[in-house]
């Protein structure tokens, strides 16, 4: 990856290799954006950014919904999908999160580097997207009468069932 696929990045020094991978696709929100780099931090996950983002890195809700942990998230924004999409090295370990999915993430076999990718809080992930990699496109149940989760829930749903499924075998 050149640095110039980067606009910005953080890798502070970590005493143990990340467990998981996030990707947030244009993400619009900058709180959503802080809780899911609180929740990376507290999963030893890394957070990457792709594309556009409705919000400046530097923005204080960015910073104040991630509090005092931001320094320790091991984050990069990619500048578009095909920058991201280069340094993937096995595409068959990422895993796209949608609501329009049949299938649900407890049928996945999650494993430690394991890729997780969630849309823009208003729009979700692209549908030709999702139709090219459907056999990865998995969804959280939902039982009452909304049409999604908080981006955030979500992604915190999603590493914890991953968590669980990696100490269960161990």
């Amino acid at each position: 990856m050149k640095s110039s696929d980067i606009l910005h990045r953080n890798h502070p020094t970590l005493t143990e290799p990340s467990l998981f991978r996030v990707a947030l696709i244009e993400p619009e929100i900058p709180q959503n954006t802080g809780n899911i780099g609180r929740t990376c931090v507290g999963t030893r996950s890394e957070l990457h950014l792709v594309g556009n983002l409705g919000f400046e890195i530097t923005d204080k809700n960015l910073k104040r919904a991630g509090l005092d942990y931001w320094q320790h998230l091991h984050w990069t924004h990619h500048l578009s999908m095909a920058d991201w999409q280069k340094q993937i090295p096995d595409p068959s370990r990422v895993f796209y999160f949608s609501t329009k999915s049949s299938r649900s993430y407890f049928e996945a076999d999650f494993q430690p580097g394991d890729w997780f990718v969630f849309g823009k809080e208003t729009k979700g992930l692209d549908p030709d997207l999702l139709r090219q990699n459907e056999d990865r496109v998995l969804k959280i149940p939902i039982l009452g009468p909304i049409r999604s989760l908080n981006v955030a829930t979500a992604v915190t749903v999603v590493l914890y069932e991953a968590i669980r499924q990696i100490q269960s075998r161990d």
